[in-house]
């Protein structure tokens, strides 16, 4: 703080010894332009050694790439300078009543100040070291706070950044809605609609009876196969749109029929303690499910791995296959996992170089 007094001191002597030699060009118009760039420019330097200052001293931590625009830089030095010369003020009235509790130290062990005078001197130099303590106090978290403000988003800008991120992870959830709704219209249409179609023209035929016995049993019999098909495939057409058994028995169980389901190898770690709450659940479910579902049909891999660990209140997945690579992060399937990961405020990372590997991450709050 003390060293923070000084630099407000020498912004107080480069803002007035700017103001005396810009002053008639920022008044005039043509060269107001000018004269503030150099203004700013001079203002960036004391900015960026008040930053080190607290980077050094108070462990603080700014973004690299906030951009900070000229009219913020010197409305914060116009604060810094005048905290850190109140703050100037406080520090030499503590040192002056430490001088004082000398002072008086001194006249009470050579007997010239009376026990009464003295006690009330305490008193009063007590109080005032109260209010002088409290005041520096309030001004480093003063500093702290317009230091924060400036070289950092703002926490109106921390909000409108937060309302922006809300409104688009629901446009993506609807969108992911949507999707997943056409999804299932075409399975049903384009399989399960047509196998019942073609089970509707065995049994006609069979009905009929125009051919021998043995030909109508054949045509029971691919029936009954047919039937049986159609159980298989809406079973799996119920089973993407919601696993029953990550309601009976849970993530590890429902990951694992995602492995027996896929046709190729899948090796699954999973270690997780304690319960999940459910939405995190269903959420780690489809982006696994998806990703092994994406490595087994597009990626040409010949085996995926699926790592779930949980650290504190994270829950992080990884799907790892050894495919070509090359997948769009913004497809339908992983753009409805960003929306599905983001409306948990979670976070979502795909890295599929040309050649592979693909690796889908995911870290989900369990908070």
């Amino acid at each position: 703080m003390l060293l923070g007094c000084a630099t407000a001191l020498l912004g107080f002597l480069c803002f007035l010894a700017a103001g005396t030699a810009l002053g008639p060009f920022l008044l005039w118009p043509l060269t107001r332009a000018g004269a503030r760039d150099v203004l700013t420019a001079g203002a960036r330097r004391l900015a960026a050694l008040e930053r080190a200052r607290r980077s050094v001293f108070f462990g603080d931590r700014f973004p690299e790439r906030y951009e900070v625009s000229g009219r913020k830089i010197l409305r914060y030095l116009t604060l810094r300078v005048s905290t850190g010369l109140v703050c100037g003020v406080v520090v030499a009235l503590l040192a002056f009543g430490v001088v004082l509790a000398g002072v008086l130290l001194w006249g009470m062990l050579r007997g010239s100040l009376r026990w009464p005078e003295a006690l009330g001197q305490v008193v009063l130099g007590g109080a005032l070291l109260f209010l002088d303590l409290q005041g520096l106090h309030a001004l480093g978290a003063l500093d702290a706070r317009i230091a924060r403000e400036c070289f950092g988003p703002s926490e109106q800008e921390l909000l409108r950044r937060r309302v922006h991120e809300l409104a688009a992870s629901r446009a993506a959830v609807v969108r992911a809605v949507d999707a997943e709704r056409r999804r299932i219209e075409r399975d049903l249409h384009d399989g399960i609609q047509q196998r019942v179609v073609a089970l509707a023209m065995l049994l006609g035929r069979a009905r009929r009876g125009r051919g021998t016995p043995e030909h109508a049993e054949a045509l029971v019999r691919q029936a009954h196969q047919e039937s049986q098909d159609i159980l298989a495939e809406l079973r799996e057409v119920a089973w993407r749109v919601y696993p029953s058994a990550l309601d009976s028995l849970g993530l590890e169980e429902a990951l694992g029929g995602v492995s027996e389901r896929c046709g190729i190898p899948v090796r699954t770690e999973f270690d997780v303690d304690g319960e999940l709450p459910q939405p995190v659940e269903t959420a780690a479910y489809f982006v696994v499910s998806e990703s092994v579902n994406n490595a087994a049909k597009h990626s040409r891999a010949t085996a995926v791995s699926v790592r779930v660990v949980r650290r504190g209140s994270v829950l992080s997945l990884q799907v790892r296959d050894d495919g070509r690579g090359g997948a769009n992060p913004s497809g339908s399937g992983l753009s409805g996992l960003h929306g599905r990961v983001a409306a948990l405020d979670g976070i979502l990372r795909v890295d599929s170089p040309e050649g592979g590997p693909t690796t889908i991450t995911a870290e989900l709050p369990c908070a």
